[in-house]
């Protein structure tokens, strides 16, 4: 066999160089996940539409970007990263020009669902997070961390900017210059990514953890099948709480009478401390494996939401805003690892996908569940406490796996694991 090139293998210069364009994708890819939320309250007022009806473009976004997750995880595996992330940079750019240019509801709920979510955000998101996986071993969980922290960098930055242009050129236009943006910039830097990654281990890790070795033929003394299937109803649990906060802000803000910059403002604190806690918990988790840092996240998350329902002030919300960004932002991370920890790096792209797929679509029922409970109960009260409620059947779920865990550990996405090939 002939030997890989120096510079492509992992934990290589090159491999951080990877990572940064994969960064800088994923946070251009995030507009189609945030620009939703901060036009809420205009298409509303604009399509003259119910909160939950408006609420209707996000979750299917959502929908469409988890089921286009595993759709581009699949096409990675065969053909490599560059293949999906190149036509996810197409989709895109058209999606946000047709959105811009709809004429009802439900053309801009079409292009936001199709283009934007299933052909295109998903493309940035799934397959990045595992190729990222498969070029990193002693660095695996800040390696991910980092690639992760594109979906809240994209937060903190899109908001202000998609709020400055609306108010000054309208939604419409704004959307339709940011798809010109987004293909312009896109596709040349998709095309860093034609390399495969480095060749997989053999069918038995030869790699020593302190702890005991974790198999993949019955991960946490389960079927891999049962394990994704675990897996995919914590991330939905964990995401309908966390969607409240992330998609109702604006709208929230508005009808506190702070208006709708203060609300995306907020947001963008939001998600800015939501990459200083991924950076953090991947540090963490390099210590003390997926499950006990997706535990910690899912607690303080819990801590974050209750604190919403007392304070409803200009100051407190900022705080509040500020502080679930730091709780949560490791939380969706965390699964990654856990993939990469108890599953075949061979099936990486596919079983990272549906994990992700599965918080997306939290994320869309959360979305869409609070503007209904809005629309039945008048306020967002009712909403952060359903919320509340799915935190715990997250916090449930992982303390059951946890339970079933190896008693000294897991890992900790050192590359110790099993790497036997395992039925789904």
């Amino acid at each position: 066999m002939n030997p890989r090139p120096p510079d492509a293998s992992a934990e290589s210069p090159y491999a951080w160089c990877r990572l940064m364009v994969s960064l800088a994708l994923m946070t251009l890819g995030g507009v189609g996940m945030y620009s939703v939320t901060v036009v809420l309250p205009r298409i509303q007022a604009d399509f003259n539409v119910a909160r939950g009806d408006a609420s209707l473009p996000y979750t299917l976004t959502m929908v469409g970007f988890g089921l286009g997750g595993v759709l581009m995880g699949k096409l990675a595996d065969r053909f490599g990263v560059m293949v999906p992330v190149l036509g996810g940079s197409v989709g895109l750019g058209l999606g946000l020009i047709a959105a811009g240019a709809s004429g009802s509801l439900w053309q801009f709920s079409l292009a936001q669902g199709l283009l934007m979510g299933l052909l295109g955000t998903s493309a940035t998101f799934a397959p990045l997070v595992a190729d990222t996986s498969r070029w990193f071993t002693r660095r695996r969980g800040i390696a991910l961390a980092i690639c992760m922290s594109g979906n809240y960098l994209a937060g903190a930055v899109w908001p202000p900017v998609i709020q400055h242009f609306v108010e000054s050129h309208g939604w419409r236009q704004t959307y339709m210059g940011i798809g010109v943006f987004c293909l312009v910039v896109m596709l040349p830097l998709a095309l860093v990514l034609r390399r495969r990654p480095p060749e997989l281990p053999g069918p038995v890790a030869a790699v020593a953890s302190p702890g005991p070795q974790v198999s993949t033929e019955r991960p946490l003394g389960l079927s891999p099948g049962t394990l994704q299937a675990l897996l995919c109803v914590a991330g939905v649990s964990c995401c309908v709480a966390m969607s409240m906060p992330q998609v109702h802000i604006v709208a929230y803000c508005t009808d506190l009478g702070f208006g709708a910059a203060r609300g995306a403002e907020m947001l963008s604190v939001m998600l800015g401390m939501g990459i200083a806690s991924r950076l953090i918990s991947g540090w963490i988790s390099d210590r003390i494996g997926g499950l006990r840092t997706l535990l910690l996240g899912s607690v303080l998350q819990g801590v974050a939401l209750l604190m919403f329902l007392p304070f409803d002030g200009l100051v407190p919300l900022y705080l509040i805003s500020g502080l679930f960004g730091l709780f949560q932002g490791g939380i969706v991370p965390s699964y990654a690892l856990i993939v990469r920890e108890h599953f075949s790096p061979a099936q990486a792209g596919a079983r990272t996908g549906t994990i992700l797929m599965a918080t997306l679509f939290g994320m869309a029922l959360g979305g869409w569940m609070s503007g209904v409970i809005f629309d039945l109960t008048g306020s967002y009260q009712a909403a952060f406490i359903n919320g509340i409620g799915f935190n715990l059947l997250n916090l449930a779920i992982v303390v059951f796996l946890l339970r079933r865990a190896p008693r000294h550990g897991q890992g900790a996405g050192t590359g110790a694991v099993n790497t036997v090939s395992t039925p789904v």
